[in-house]
């Protein structure tokens, strides 16, 4: 409940304020000014208005304004266009009575000094006072300017008419704050009849040259008739000429139709033994086309495929011949170089041997020489197997051993089969000795003595 309370308090402050808002803010129309008199309504400052100090109420245009009730009074003035029409009668300088008809646009200017110019002097006043002001004043100064012009002058220049109007209101108007929108001369006439003697000349003269035009063109459409009935003639005299050529024609060509019968015959066989001929000389090139194509042309072909077969096998058998030749030549010299290498790798291998045992009979014979012993016993070290193996040789042949004395029957065979070696070794030492006397006779060869014989001496003489 509370809060529906404060609620709806709070909904009756903010319509009380909407109320007095509405009743306190006041919009001017764009085409219209609040005029707002009162407590602390003052004018706009100097500067806008210089002969102003203080108007003591305030313009408010095409805007919003706060306006107190009770200390401030607010007028709405109109500054929209006004309409007034012109109907002046004043002589002109020349003494004519003219009446002078013209339409009168005029409204309030824009500015603030203007709009509290007007509002002094029409705020109060109805509408019907303020166009009836506006159009004497119009009227009255009309006169003055009609009184000063010819009559053609304001019948020839309107416009210097109505810059004149404009130019003798502009002070008075400004001064009641008003502007001249638009000025517009309607019509002027006279009683006595002036303007119309002014057209008359003019319109004389426009007769008369209406009527000088008028006779030149029937002269001008009299020549352009005869002229052209002399055409006529002319047409229809060479239509004649050119109907009597046509008959000629047409005689001719009725004689030339009767001879024409023999004649088209003639040239008709002259046509028949033409064609014939052609069609001769067709089938000749016919029977020569067809020669030429089913007997020369085959023939031809089949020379030239004989010839080219022929010669294609020629080639091919002159360059098997060569490759074969070529073939031959090659593997000769491949022989021939193998042959060489071969016999040229085998004489060096030879020499390489025959040099290598030669350096090892040497280096025996150099080792005999020094230490024999410590050669035989590393020559009987080395074969020293074969030895063993050539005494226990006598024990390979029994198929089946009896042992009687036990360990000491095997003890005594073997000890016999290490005497059978021992026996191999007296070999070896023969083997030695007869290869000490061949590296001896051997190292004689190489010294270039015989064998037995003493190494030359050498005698210096």
């Amino acid at each position: 409940m509370p809060m529906l309370v404060l609620a709806a308090i709070a909904a009756g402050l903010l319509l009380l304020l909407v109320l007095v808002f509405k009743m306190i803010w006041r919009v001017a129309e764009p085409n219209e000014a609040l005029i707002i008199s009162g407590l602390g309504a003052h004018g706009e400052t100097p500067a806008d208005m210089p002969g102003d100090t203080g108007r003591g109420f305030k313009i408010v245009v095409g805007r919003g304004t706060a306006v107190i009730p009770g200390f401030q009074t607010v007028r709405r003035f109109y500054l929209g266009l006004r309409t007034t029409t012109l109907t002046v009668k004043a002589p002109s300088n020349q003494s004519i009575p003219l009446t002078v008809k013209g339409v009168v646009v005029f409204k309030v200017a824009d500015d603030k000094a203007s709009i509290a110019n007007a509002a002094r002097r029409f705020l109060e006043q109805n509408e019907e006072t303020l166009v009836s002001t506006i159009h004497e004043l119009f009227a009255g100064h009309l006169r003055a300017i009609v009184g000063g012009m010819t009559v053609e002058g304001m019948l020839h220049d309107r416009e210097s008419l109505t810059a004149n109007i404009r130019t003798s209101l502009a002070d008075d108007l400004g001064k009641l704050g008003l502007i001249v929108d638009s000025l517009q001369i309607q019509e002027i006439d006279d009683e006595v009849g002036y303007i119309n003697n002014l057209g008359k000349p003019q319109a004389a003269a426009i007769e008369a040259a209406a009527r000088i035009a008028a006779a030149q063109r029937d002269q001008e459409a009299t020549q352009a008739e005869q002229i052209a009935d002399a055409r006529k003639a002319e047409a229809v005299r060479q239509s004649q000429i050119e109907q009597a050529g046509y008959q000629a024609e047409v005689d001719t060509a009725k004689a030339q139709a009767a001879q024409a019968g023999p004649l088209t015959e003639a040239q008709a066989r002259q046509e028949v033994v033409k064609a014939e001929t052609a069609a001769a000389e067709l089938d000749a090139q016919r029977a020569e086309k067809v020669l030429d194509t089913e007997i020369r042309k085959p023939a031809d072909a089949e020379a030239y495929r004989q010839i080219t077969l022929a010669d294609a096998e020629r080639q091919a058998k002159i360059a098997r011949a060569r490759a074969e030749a070529e073939e031959t030549t090659l593997r000769g010299e491949a022989e021939a170089k193998a042959t060489a290498a071969t016999g040229e790798a085998e004489a060096k291998a030879i020499q390489a041997r025959g040099l290598a045992e030669a350096a090892g009979i040497k280096a025996r014979a150099e080792a005999l020489a020094e230490n024999q012993d410590a050669v035989i016993a590393q020559t009987i070290a080395e074969n020293y197997p074969d030895i063993v193996k050539a005494g226990a040789s006598a024990l390979g042949n029994i198929d089946n051993l009896v042992v009687l004395n036990g360990a000491d029957g095997m003890e005594d065979m073997l000890g016999k089969a290490l005497t059978m070696g021992g026996a191999g070794l007296g070999l070896a030492q023969s083997l030695m000795s007869s290869i000490r006397a061949g590296a001896v006779e051997d190292g004689a060869r190489t010294d270039g003595t015989r064998p037995g014989a003493e190494p030359a001496r050498e005698t210096v003489g």
